[in-house]
């Protein structure tokens, strides 16, 4: 079927305009293990493997070997597949997806915001020059998108105008959606996350602590969504490279430091601020093509 077709040939320039923009930004390719011997998310359920003698899992991200690599070149990049065992069914969620992931040293979370923002456009434009015949059979009238920055304080207040409830550490879908809605052709970042809503990795952002009412503010983070035609096709953030706080934030999660020993002690001999994201890559030809479902994708 020619719809069909339409769909994966544009796929495929989405992860060829990938590839060339992060060739451009002189990041280097890497390839990560997919099987793992603990979770590097924390609180997403994982998939068990039975590996020789030993269990393992298959992984949720390759955020912990990314992170370890962009120390010490600076900055790297990978199309990693990445599995979640969650029992979901709706139209944004896959148990196995692949994932656009970025790296980079010396950087916080607005710059690798910035990066993101110019990868997404570069990749739009791509397909915009060299895929009119296959928009056209799809229906759709693709632009290059803007760029839009709001804290989650802000977006929560813009939800009040609206009577949407935002939760304490997460923006739900219906909060997406309005975003979309209000800002058409715009790829909004969120930043400046709860970091009760980001996983352990994420660096916390020192808040002066208010008085009265104010006074047990939600500790925040350097952690980012980003949001594309109602819906997050990103999140990240910038990366914790302190091991003694790499094993506060461990033990606030409920993990075991013990499990995370090679990770935290790559950090030891002094690594460089450093920050990242991950995009969907099949939520993002959804959203491009504005699918009804991301298995169609």
């Amino acid at each position: 079927r020619n719809r069909t077709q339409a769909i994966f040939k544009i796929q495929s320039t989405i992860l060829q305009g990938y590839r060339e923009f992060m060739v451009k930004e002189n990041a280097i390719e890497a390839i990560f293990p997919n099987i793992i011997g603990a979770s590097s998310e924390g609180g997403t359920e994982v998939f068990p493997v039975q590996y020789f003698e030993k269990k393992a899992l298959l992984s949720q991200s390759c955020q912990l070997y990314k992170q370890m690599l962009a120390c010490s070149m600076e900055k790297v990049f990978a199309i990693f597949a990445t599995w979640r065992a969650e029992k979901h069914n709706t139209i944004r969620h896959l148990n196995e997806a692949r994932q656009f992931d970025f790296e980079m040293a010396f950087a916080d979370d607005k710059i690798v915001m910035e990066v993101l923002a110019r990868c997404v456009q570069y990749i739009i434009k791509k397909i915009i020059e060299e895929r009119q015949e296959e928009l056209k059979l799809l229906d759709v009238n693709l632009k290059v998108p803007g760029v839009k920055y709001m804290t989650f304080a802000e977006a929560t207040d813009l939800m009040r105008k609206y009577k949407i409830h935002v939760g304490k550490n997460d923006l739900s879908g219906e909060v997406e959606e309005k975003l979309g809605e209000l800002h058409p052709d715009t790829i909004v970042f969120v930043h400046d996350w709860p970091l009760s809503g980001k996983p352990f990795y994420i660096m916390p952002k020192e808040v002066k602590k208010g008085k009265g009412k104010d006074k047990d503010n939600e500790e925040l983070s350097y952690g980012f969504d980003a949001i594309y035609n109602g819906m997050e096709i990103s999140s990240g953030g910038q990366r914790i490279h302190v091991p003694s706080l790499l094993e506060e934030r461990l033990k606030a999660k409920g993990l075991d430091v013990k499990k995370f020993k090679d990770y935290i002690d790559s950090f030891r001999y002094g690594a460089p601020p450093h920050a990242g994201f991950g995009i969907g890559v099949e939520r993002l030809t959804m959203l491009i093509l504005k699918l009804p479902n991301i298995r169609e994708a």
